[in-house]
Order: structure tokens, then sequence, then C-alpha cells
């Protein structure tokens, strides 16, 4: 289940989003969090698969059409499970009737991958 971020789940979200390459410098990380918190265009969700958060996945709300998927993490204990799909399905149910939901340079594989993938994941 896709929930929206709370500044109680920082800590979480931060070592959700540190799985990431990009994220892993520490300064970098608090900058991120820091828009996300911050910046209304922003927006982090978490994804819960019973009662743990395994994935995180961030957007940016670009302009009055399209949202990017800018960052998104599934915890190494919980991938190859479809998570990461479900995370990009969320996102659409989500923001896709009033926006293009797309991906930027760091997330475009992936977010190919999902999209391609529509039936060959496995539920967890």
């Amino acid at each position: 289940m896709l929930i929206r971020y709370k500044k109680n789940q920082e800590k979480i979200a931060m070592g959700l989003l540190s799985f990431m390459p990009e994220e892993r410098d520490v300064k970098l990380l608090q900058h991120t969090m820091n828009e996300y918190e911050t910046n209304p265009e922003w927006h982090l969700y978490l994804w819960k698969e019973d009662d743990d958060v395994v994935g995180a996945v961030g957007l940016l709300i670009k302009d009055e059409l399209n949202v990017i998927v800018q960052h998104i993490s599934v915890n190494p204990s919980y991938r190859n499970l479809g998570i990461g799909k479900k995370m990009i399905d969320g996102v659409k149910q989500l923001y896709g009737e009033k926006y293009d939901v797309c991906a930027d340079e760091l997330t475009q594989s992936f977010f190919e991958k999902c999209s391609d993938d529509k039936d060959h994941t496995s539920e967890s």
C-alpha cells in the first residue's frame, strides 16, 4: 500500500533512499529529504507491505501535465517480488488521471521495466 511520507518516518525513508547510488552521500541525502519536506512540488511515498515499510518512491510535479518519478527504492530483502512495479502502478493510480507519469534519467530504465513487465511479476 502506498502511503504519503510523514516527518516521523524520516529515518525509514532515508534508509530506503540511501539504497540508490545517487543518494549514498549523507549530505546529499539530507538535502533530498529537506526538499521532500519543504518543496510543495516534491512528493514522497512509502510502500507498506503487511506491517513493514519496504519501499520509497519520490515524485516531482514538474508542471500541470507531468509527474516525474525521480527516486524509487526497495529494501534489498524485498526485491524481485514485484514491489517496485506495485509502487509505479500506485503512483499511476494516484496521478494518472490528471498527469502523465514518467521517469527522469535516473529512474527511466526501472520505470520502463515495470511498465513492460505487466504480467510477469511475482506476488509477495
